[in-house]
């Protein structure tokens, strides 16, 4: 346990140390980033809470594969994460950031689907541009949005906020955190809440 703890400890320093966004480091994909500007932090109201049963979802997934969250029930801890859109500056950040802690997840016996309101092709470009992802990438452009807004996610623009969901094994969403659209969310907090999931007694 406490190599493990370890471990994530200098994962996260690691992280933190990085004053380079990671999109900037290639001078073609930093030319293509459009900045929208300063955005409504957050620009919805959420329709599910802690405790509730995740709602079931397939979408297509930039490996061409269709992703259901119902494949990984009784498997793993599911992590969504939201992002507003693709080519833009923090979530070329937040994305590639994931990347460096995989095993992280794989610590906590979780995986990661990154969900976008973008169509497979801009998905398809755009992460090919940032290099290889360890996980799905999921395009939720039609009907347009409808996971999103199933989660209270939708924003009035149409794409959605930029939002972490945690949920366990038996479909239940443990954690939810609707971030301030022009920020990273912490990657500290994700840990800290996966780290909890874990450390409750299972089941007999």
């Amino acid at each position: 346990m406490r190599a493990r703890l370890n471990h994530i400890t200098a994962t996260l320093i690691c992280m933190l140390i990085i004053s380079t966004p990671l999109w900037a480091t290639a001078k073609s994909f930093n030319e293509s980033i459009y900045n929208p500007g300063l955005l409504k932090p957050i620009d919805s109201l959420l329709k599910l809470k802690t405790g509730e049963m995740a709602p079931d979802f397939s979408l297509p997934a930039v490996s061409g594969k269709t992703i259901s969250l119902k494949d990984y029930r009784n498997k793993k801890i599911v992590v969504l994460s939201f992002i507003p859109a693709a080519w833009t500056p923090v979530c070329s950040d937040q994305w590639p950031g994931y990347n460096i802690v995989e095993e992280i997840f794989n610590e906590y016996d979780a995986t990661l689907l990154g969900i976008s309101v973008d169509n497979i092709p801009t998905l398809f470009s755009w992460t090919g541009q940032m290099g290889r992802l360890w996980f799905e990438v999921l395009s939720d452009f039609w009907p347009h949005g409808e996971v999103a807004d199933s989660f209270g996610l939708l924003r009035s623009s149409g794409v959605s906020e930029r939002a972490l969901i945690i949920i366990d094994k038996n479909g239940i969403i443990r954690f939810i955190k609707v971030n301030d659209i022009n920020q990273r969310p912490p990657l500290e907090t994700l840990v800290n809440e996966l780290q909890k999931i874990s450390a409750q007694p299972k089941p007999q």
